[in-house]
């Protein structure tokens, strides 16, 4: 049920946002400032967030993003002040701005992962079946023989999980030197993990896990992880955790990033560090 309430708030908190901003513009076009200033200043920060993360995907940002919350309190607080009669535009900022803002960073952000026995240094990567751009089952077992670098990522959809994969990209020449296979896993519908395959020319494996069997497999499903409405593109509701494994030849775990915030992801030189030790 909380995830289902995550997926429904993020859906509408970036409406509201939009909706928010487009009015308070329209109010400053009018000549009616004041007010419907300290709302463009409580909203628009945060609208601008997320038009950055998809048009300059980033694969991380800070943990709490203060400066955000810093506006939408100003805003907030500014209205009140310069308008308190005008009770619609203080509550868009002391509703979506401040007290969205605040479910975001601290509610919504967080995955609240369950513990996870499966995925433990030292053991062996649990068994697991994924499918490959061509249709083929691959079992896990076949993820021997060579260090691997497994990242399980959400879907085209996620901007932050696409920016991870161009990291992950632009350094394929030092794993390849280590002698590392680069694995990519999404519950996404099977073309859209074909259509992200051609979009890269370093040869990562890219695998779709269908009906999150992998993910139930290792534990790191995301029961009702999708923002609500996008299955209208095809993507089921239930998706998984961003999750980084990287394994041994003998296909034990000698690296597991359970990120439990969606925003926060590992440092692409983590990686090549944790591969150094294990080479050396």
């Amino acid at each position: 049920m909380k995830n289902k309430l995550k997926s429904i708030f993020i859906s509408t908190y970036i409406t509201a946002l939009l909706l928010g901003t487009a009015v308070a513009i329209w109010h400053l076009v009018a000549g009616r400032s004041g007010a419907w200033l300290s709302v463009l200043i409580a909203l628009s920060p945060a609208l601008l967030f997320f038009v950055r993360l998809f048009v300059r995907p980033i694969a991380r940002t800070s943990q709490h993003l203060y400066g955000l919350l810093g506006f939408a309190a100003i805003g907030a607080c500014s209205t009140l002040i310069l308008s308190p009669a005008s009770w619609v535009p203080f509550s868009l900022s002391l509703v979506v701005g401040l007290g969205g803002g605040v479910l975001y960073v601290f509610w919504y952000s967080r995955l609240s992962r369950p513990e996870n026995d499966r995925l433990v240094v030292g053991q062996r990567l649990p068994l697991f079946t994924v499918m490959d751009t061509d249709g083929n089952l691959i079992p896990s077992d076949t993820f021997q023989g060579r260090p691997h670098l497994l990242l399980f990522f959400r879907g085209n959809w996620c901007p932050l999980c696409m920016a991870q994969i161009r990291e992950v990209a632009a350094q394929y020449r030092e794993l390849h030197a280590r002698g590392v296979r680069v694995a990519l896993v999404s519950p996404q519908p099977h073309e859209n993990t074909q259509a992200l395959a051609q979009r890269f020319d370093v040869p990562m494996e890219f695998y779709t896990d269908s009906d999150n069997k992998a993910a139930h497999a290792l534990k790191i499903n995301h029961d009702a992880g999708l923002p609500e409405g996008l299955q209208v593109m095809g993507y089921d509701s239930d998706t998984v955790f961003p999750t980084v494994i990287m394994t041994d030849a003998g296909g034990h775990i000698i690296f597991v990033d359970l990120t439990d915030n969606y925003r926060i992801r590992p440092e692409p030189d983590v990686f090549l560090s944790i591969l150094d030790k294990y080479i050396k």
